[in-house]
């Protein structure tokens, strides 16, 4: 695997993670974002268990539905790092902050990831609930100058950025599951009509805060990406978007979908 230089910070924290969790190393790593905490479950007995605080360069999450804990848990032979949450953009600490978990996963070994988030569907094929495979995305926050944790001369092949093996992985163990383009916009608010339009016509399907930046750091360490998100709330609709249901019903589908994360994780691991 290859692994970039000038990430000292993400090396050290590394290192602390390897004391904490008492893993020399880990082997994948899947975030659970907003609402998807109860998936955590299937995964069953941690390791080993500890607030994000507690590795250096990491932030609490500000956002409901984020737990801000991170778990070591082991899948088959694979041990594997679960974060109970993230840091966004609109936070205000950069790109470089949200991109360090994800790079202090890399420097720990990881060669895998499964990013999770909740989502606006842009969409009226799917229905609340239902989580969709991200395969491919739009970064909108690069309008704004914050879009990418990469600096200076650092050329990162985004074509295949979400990995058609895991995807298809997924599928087969999950039938009918749906892919989609996943914007990315800064926040923290959420869409106007008119946005949620041109988000549409330019090949959206889902719109939300997160994932980005961290699939950006990933694929720069070569790490094997899939991504799942969970219509939250409907673009456009009359009734509005209420921050509140949109954790309520990501936390209401995570249970169901933690299998579905355990047999992607190990599969995707055991198969390569």
């Amino acid at each position: 695997m290859r692994t970039p230089d000038g990430y000292d910070e993400a090396h050290a924290a590394a290192a602390v993670l390897a004391q904490l969790t008492g893993a020399e190393r880990h082997d994948a790593l899947v975030v659970l974002g907003s609402g998807w905490g109860p998936a955590a479950e299937a995964f069953g007995e941690s390791q080993a268990s500890f607030a994000m605080t507690e590795l250096p360069g990491f932030h609490a999450p500000v956002a409901e539905g984020h737990r801000g804990e991170v778990r070591s848990v082991e899948v088959g032979d694979h041990r594997v790092l679960l974060y109970l949450g993230r840091t966004h953009l609109y936070e205000g600490h950069g790109p470089a902050v949200v991109a360090h978990p994800v790079r202090t996963a890399a420097a720990a070994g990881v060669r895998l990831a499964v990013l999770t988030n909740a989502n606006g569907s842009l969409r009226d094929d799917v229905a609340l609930g239902e989580a969709l495979l991200i395969s491919d995305h739009l970064n909108l926050a690069q309008l704004s100058g914050e879009g990418s944790p990469l600096q200076g001369p650092r050329f990162v092949d985004l074509t295949d950025a979400w990995s058609p093996r895991l995807r298809a992985i997924a599928r087969d163990e999950q039938p009918g599951l749906v892919e989609g383009v996943y914007a990315l916009l800064r926040g923290p608010h959420y869409e106007t009509w008119a946005e949620a339009g041109w988000l549409r016509r330019i090949g959206a399907d889902l719109v939300g805060m997160s994932t980005v930046c961290e699939a950006i750091a990933a694929r720069e360490w070569d790490v094997e990406l899939a991504g799942l998100s969970t219509v939250t709330a409907i673009e456009g609709a009359p009734s509005g978007i209420d921050p509140a249901e949109v954790v309520a019903v990501a936390e209401t589908t995570a249970g169901r979908l933690g299998p579905l994360l355990v047999r992607l994780v190990q599969r995707g691991l055991d198969e390569r």
